[in-house]
């Protein structure tokens, strides 16, 4: 790992289809930065800040965004792979549609988040923060939400099978066609307060 860039902030840069392999980036503010095409493989960014940067079609790989901020982002068609964002936020991000597999997501801040349609399969998100974000149409499937804040979201055939459903108090959602498999049946069942024989 090279040594990190620290305390750097980056203005209308045009970092299109750029490879950031093991980059390592501390306390660092991107503004304007065009990330489209973009691929990261192992970058680090840390206590980073990114205002309307363009991730449009960027992968990323084994990367971290830990305790990072996004704010007016646009993330179509972004995928994340493997990848850990630690207690990062969103905030007026244009996050559809996203693809997410793996990696650790917990502590991450979507409130209020257009998530429709959106994929995240086999990804730790535990205590994340979804109240009132729209999860119509999303794939949510794998995904470890062990107390995640679901408060008001809307999971309108959203697809959450296989996933830890045991912060989900199904009379505060929306979830008219969401699809659940047996076991979360029992579950939200128990959740209600249903004692099942």
């Amino acid at each position: 790992m090279p040594e990190p860039v620290e305390d750097v902030t980056y203005r209308q840069q045009d970092w299109y289809a750029e490879e950031l392999a093991d980059r390592h980036f501390v306390r660092c503010e991107f503004f304007h930065v065009d990330l489209t095409e973009a691929v990261s493989q192992g970058a680090v960014f840390t206590d980073c800040v990114f205002g309307n940067v363009a991730f449009n079609a960027s992968r990323h790989t084994d990367s971290a965004f830990s305790r990072c901020t996004f704010k007016r982002c646009n993330l179509f068609e972004a995928e994340f792979t493997g990848c850990k964002l630690l207690g990062s936020s969103f905030d007026q991000c244009d996050l559809r549609p996203l693809r997410v597999d793996g990696g650790d997501w917990s502590f991450v801040g979507l409130a209020g988040a257009d998530l429709r349609g959106v994929r995240f399969t086999d990804v730790r998100m535990r205590e994340v923060d979804l109240t009132g974000a729209d999860l119509t149409g999303a794939t949510v499937t794998g995904v470890d939400l062990s107390g995640a804040q679901l408060h008001a979201a809307k999971l309108v055939r959203a697809d959450l099978r296989g996933s830890d459903l045991t912060a989900l108090d199904p009379t505060t959602v929306q979830r008219a066609g969401a699809i659940i498999d047996a076991e979360q049946a029992i579950v939200l069942a128990q959740t209600l307060g249903f004692e099942l024989r």
